[in-house]
């Protein structure tokens, strides 16, 4: 058959045609792969052929170099160097000879070449090719397409190909990247390509931001670039500063005052978001950078040397001109979002400082006629509220604390705001709120709240739950270990059982930090449960079809609060009631309802935790219908929470398989060495799982999959490192499959989609290997784009994100630290 008619099928509109092509070139692939893709390469360099099928043939050979799975990608790459040598060179010929001539974008001829070199270089082939690329772009004769499809050849090739290849050509690919970003280009297509290029090379042209001149020459390049009246032209240039700040802040003092501090406040008031964008992500990176350097200079001063990097505090020098901007209440992240994360960071960096230039924008626009500004000066006042001293703060809290809650009674208002800055007020100072004048007006605010709408309500329970928390470490004088007589939310009329469902997820934290002196109404509530939990069991029969769905929320709210309140019954009280408790959990599993079942055995495994031994003799009777749940594959959620104490399981429940593999070894320790292998080998295969990404909801299951084996490993590494007094030997056992973890991690930090939970448990996977296998990690870890990731963690707004990342990042600190007082020891 003719391939290039072949290849105009593949894109057919006809079923029946599209999977007939398909098959054909599956079929040629596996016949013969190596004369296939000569051919693709004649077809794509073959101008007479149409744009689309020439796209086509590229697209496919491409898709024969080149995958996203890193496992797939290196047996590609193996494959392709065993190809004979004359093979090799006909497609590099012909894909080499493609560039320039297509009149399609993105250039495919720009993507093989790229992923040819990323093969073929790291194993010293193709030797000749940036000298080729360079005179590509440099050539006076070369055309805009020449240009542009050969510098995203070079910007492809540097994203994806190990950084120390390339250094001894930095200069070449810098001269082309730079020829191609220079204000007298005419063609902004060429520039564009030219300054994501050099995005992506900055990692290996250390050696010409050292030299002055050269430092220099790139800085007026990317600054000229920055005022492109192309958008796209200037947000790639904006990146490139803020990667720059992010690499060699050391360098940029020369630079911020006469250029850099107004070209990125000049961005930040851009309407275009993608510009404003970038201006406020470039204030962030000073922050992140000038918060680490204070975290080297703490270090140093402990150690007693003088630190190897010092601050120029950007940050501080910059707060005044940093005003909050209006806050736009939605759920997709823009510049208001970025200014109001920026602003915190600015908080953390500049500590005491950024009080005196914050807080008069909140007092002139807390009360401003536009929504909009008033919303920012509720977010300017809860982002500042972590950095500065909580002493100097707590009379600027309590004098404002009146006025949040009296604004919570005017409709106008975004309650989320509102109460978020509540909430963090309570999280972070909450000495101001904590006292005869304040507590009783915020309670009862709180509560009132929780009528409102969800997103509301799910601020409020936060709320609730930073002051339970709070008052609980509030009491003074209390032993660690017991619970406090007595807290100042301790109440004799508390009937908090009585409030409505948006209120059970802050009783329930009510309860866990409750003191001894609210034991009785543990009691109280506990046994209320129990007896409503019976009579509503009793009512099985007798329920109509229509009130079956009011039913079984009953029993799940009944049966999740009973979870709470078990977990706070005492060791002496449980085996007192553990019989009635049990006894209505078994009656729950003949329910049908897949929500019911779920919440039994969750209650059922916070039993177990409270009775310890004392379940056992429990066990006969449950253990048919834990069986039951396991093979539940139907009911997936009830499954999931079944593997919580097979190739048919929906897929949802595999995470949490996978993490329970991390609990059982954080439970048994050593021991789990017997199981090493055949885990790590099932890890190793989830960890490859890939998805189609434009299905929403395959992403957030991959995210999911992706966060278990993240926790597996970590609670593998955990359970057979043990504690630091009694470490353990075999944890070297995981030395073989390093590299995997490091990779997996890496595949994370790099995917676009990945989640906030992602970023929290790769965060402390780091911190923990660091810590498991010291010096030896080091090279692994302290490079891109594990230092992209840890910058992410300590950005969150989840603060167990931030701690973890933080925590990561001084544990990375310390190796390299102890690792440069051994050479110099040496020396």
């Amino acid at each position: 058959m003719d391939l290039v008619s072949i290849l105009e099928k593949t894109i057919s509109s006809d079923q029946q045609e599209l999977e007939a092509a398909q098959q054909f070139l599956e079929q040629a692939a596996q016949t013969n792969l190596p004369e296939l893709l000569k051919s693709l390469s004649e077809i794509q360099k073959d101008a007479g052929n149409s744009a689309v099928v020439r796209m086509q043939a590229g697209l496919q050979l491409k898709n024969a170099l080149y995958s996203k799975d890193q496992a797939v990608r290196a047996q590609y790459q193996q494959r392709w160097l065993q190809f004979p040598e004359d093979v090799r060179m006909f497609v590099k010929q012909n894909v080499l000879g493609a560039l320039g001539t297509e009149t399609l974008r993105p250039s495919t001829s720009a993507q093989c070449v790229a992923y040819i070199a990323c093969t073929e270089l790291p194993a010293g082939l193709w030797p000749e090719l940036i000298t080729l690329l360079v005179t590509n772009v440099t050539n006076e004769g070369s055309t805009e397409m020449m240009k542009e499809s050969t510098l995203e050849a070079i910007g492809y090739i540097c994203q994806d190909i190990d950084p120390e290849i390339l250094q001894t050509q930095s200069n070449e690919i810098l001269t082309a990247i730079v020829h191609g970003m220079k204000k007298e280009e005419p063609s902004n297509y060429v520039r564009l390509a030219a300054t994501n290029a050099l995005l992506n090379s900055l990692e290996f042209t250390k050696a010409n931001f050292d030299k002055e001149t050269e430092r220099h020459f790139i800085m007026q390049v990317v600054c000229e670039a920055t005022q492109s009246a192309d958008t796209r032209v200037r947000v790639a240039a904006l990146q490139c500063l803020v990667r720059i700040m992010s690499l060699y802040y050391i360098y940029m003092e020369h630079y911020m005052g006469p250029a850099l501090f107004a070209i990125t406040m000049e961005a930040m008031k851009s309407d275009v978001d993608e510009i404003s964008l970038q201006g406020i992500e470039f204030w962030s990176t000073v922050c992140d950078e000038e918060v680490d350097l204070a975290i080297e200079q703490s270090e140093a001063a402990e150690q007693g040397r003088p630190p190897e990097r010092t601050s120029r505090f950007y940050a501080k020098g910059a707060l005044q001109y940093l005003a909050p901007e209006e806050l736009d209440d939605d759920d997709e992240w823009n510049p208001c979002k970025a200014a109001g994360v920026c602003l915190m960071l600015m908080a953390t960096c500049c500590e005491d400082d950024i009080v005196q230039w914050v807080l008069p924008f909140v007092k002139d626009n807390i009360r401003h006629a536009d929504w909009r500004y008033r919303d920012a000066a509720v977010m300017a006042f809860g982002s500042i509220l972590e950095g500065p001293d909580p002493l100097k703060l707590k009379p600027i809290v309590e004098q404002a604390m009146p006025m949040l809650i009296e604004l919570l009674k005017d409709s106008s208002w975004c309650e989320t705001l509102l109460h978020w800055t509540i909430g963090r007020v309570l999280e972070i100072t909450p000495d101001a709120v904590i006292n005869e004048q304040g507590l009783n007006s915020v309670i009862q605010a709180l509560i009132e709240g929780l009528n409102s709408e969800p997103r509301v309500a799910s601020n409020i329970c936060w709320a609730f739950s930073s002051l339970a928390e709070a008052a609980f470490e509030s009491v003074e004088n209390k032993d660690d270990c017991l619970e406090p007589e007595t807290y100042c939310l301790s109440m004799a009329d508390g009937n908090q059982h009585n409030l409505r469902n948006a209120a059970y997820e802050a009783l329930m934290e009510m309860i866990k930090n409750s003191p001894k002196d609210c034991y009785a109404i543990v009691q109280k509530t506990t046994l209320v449960i129990l007896e409503k939990l019976d009579r509503v069991l009793q009512m099985e029969n007798t329920v109509q079809t229509t009130d079956r769905a009011q039913y079984n929320d009953l029993q799940s709210l009944l049966c999740a609060t009973l979870q709470s309140v078990l977990r706070k019954v005492t060791p002496e009280d449980a085996p007192k009631i553990s019989d009635q408790v049990m006894s209505a959990l078994l009656r729950m599993f003949t329910t049908k309802h897949e929500g019911v079942q779920e919440d039994a055995l969750l209650a059922v495994s916070t039993l177990v935790e409270v009775l310890g031994e004392g379940f056992l003799k429990y066990m006969e009777a449950f253990k048919p219908y834990l069986a039951v749940s396991l093979k539940n594959f139907a009911e997936h959620t009830v499954c999931g929470a079944a593997v919580g104490i097979n190739a048919t399981v929906h897929r949802s429940v595999k995470p949490q398989i996978l993490s329970t593999f991390g609990d059982i070894a954080l439970a048994i320790g050593p021991y789990f060495k017997n199981y090493l292998d055949y885990v790590l080998n099932t890890l190793q295969q989830a960890s490859q799982a890939q998805v189609d990404k434009t299905d929403y909801d395959m992403i957030d299951y991959l995210n999911e999959l992706r966060e278990g084996c993240l926790q597996a490993y970590t609670g593998i590494l955990q359970g057979l490192k043990g504690d630091a007094d009694s470490p353990n030997a075999d944890v070297n056992l995981l030395q073989p499959h390093v590299g995997h973890i490091i990779s997996f991690i890496e595949l994370v930090a790099l995917d676009e989609d990945h989640s906030d939970d992602n970023i929290t448990a790769a965060c402390g996977l780091i911190g923990d290997m660091c810590t498991a296998f010291g010096a030896n990690i080091l090279q692994f870890v302290d490079k891109e784009p594990f230092q992209g990731l840890l910058t992410k963690g300590r950005r969150s707004k989840t603060q167990k994100c931030k701690t973890l990342a933080t925590w990561a990042t001084k544990e990375i600190r310390k190796l390299k630290s102890t690792s440069c007082g051994l050479m110099n020891t040496q020396t």
